[in-house]
């Protein structure tokens, strides 16, 4: 059964960090929507003083952090002691765990552009407070299929055909891919029944079930086991999401999301006390 458009969104400007100016596509009050996703920001810019001021040193707990940058560098660090830098076409999939402490500080290109989205994933209670863990995966690592329509697909986590990503032993089995159709072309592709399912249009213009779509728009869909996307004169670039949902409550301040307010309150506390962190990491200083 095809996937039907349950909900179009064009998401809102904002400014997060120290001043970076973003748009975010869905967050807080659409997170009950997108479970097992909490949020997704679109931090392109093509002017420096719209990013350079970056997100300096904050807590996570609960979630996942994903950061896929497609121009620019981002330099980065965190509490497991885990540092250095990515750029274009490369990913930054975190687990905060039981709690990590990090920045991100975009650096953009020669240019004075920096483009990349940030994806965050929530974690089931069973696991809100396992071990944190952070993987950086190169472009070179992100496989690429071409379909036998033209279609690129850059498999970030998830599987087509035989070729698999390099993300797995993820709970909410998720698939991330970075899919460019062709113009007035069909792409069709298969997805698990009761899992939710978006795409985030990043480039040029296509149609969904009819519907136009075009740059910064996101199309959530319907349950179904499969979802079709096409390209319109020109060819539709766009990420490709899916996810099992976790269903359970969501407890959400700032940058920690726990499933009760109680478990909160302690987060923010030990934050305040330095107890926060339980796994220092062995590269840690």
């Amino acid at each position: 059964m095809r996937r039907e458009i349950k909900e179009i969104l064009a998401g809102e400007a904002v400014s997060e960090g120290a001043g970076v100016k973003l748009r975010r596509v869905f967050g807080y009050f659409h997170a009950p929507m997108f479970d097992p996703f909490l949020m997704l920001d679109d931090f392109r810019a093509d002017r420096t003083e719209d990013f350079i001021k970056g997100f300096p040193w904050h807590p996570h707990r609960g979630i996942e952090t994903i950061t896929y940058v497609t121009r620019g560098d981002v330099e980065h660090g965190d509490s497991l002691g885990n540092a250095g830098v990515i750029s274009s076409g490369d990913v930054q999939w975190m687990t905060a765990g039981s709690g990590i402490i990090h920045q991100e500080m975009p650096r953009g290109d020669e240019t004075g552009a920096m483009h990349g989205f940030q994806l965050w994933a929530n974690l089931p209670a069973r696991d809100k407070m396992m071990a944190p863990r952070y993987r950086g995966i190169t472009a070179d690592e992100i496989p690429r299929v071409t379909l036998a329509n033209g279609t690129e697909i850059a498999i970030i986590a998830g599987k087509v055909g035989d070729t698999v990503g390099p993300v797995s032993d993820i709970v909410i089995d998720p698939e991330y891919m970075d899919c460019t159709v062709p113009a007035e072309t069909e792409f069709v592709h298969p997805t698990p029944q009761g899992h939710t399912a978006c795409i985030y249009v990043i480039g040029g213009k296509g149609a969904v079930n009819g519907r136009d779509v075009a740059n910064r728009t996101l199309v959530l869909f319907g349950d179904g086991d499969e979802l079709a996307v096409s390209g319109a004169e020109e060819p539709v670039r766009f990420l490709l999401l899916t996810g099992k949902p976790l269903n359970e409550p969501i407890a959400w301040r700032g940058p920690i999301v726990m499933n009760t307010q109680e478990e909160l309150a302690l987060a923010f506390k030990e934050y305040q006390d330095g107890t926060f962190v339980k796994h220092p990491g062995p590269g840690a200083s």
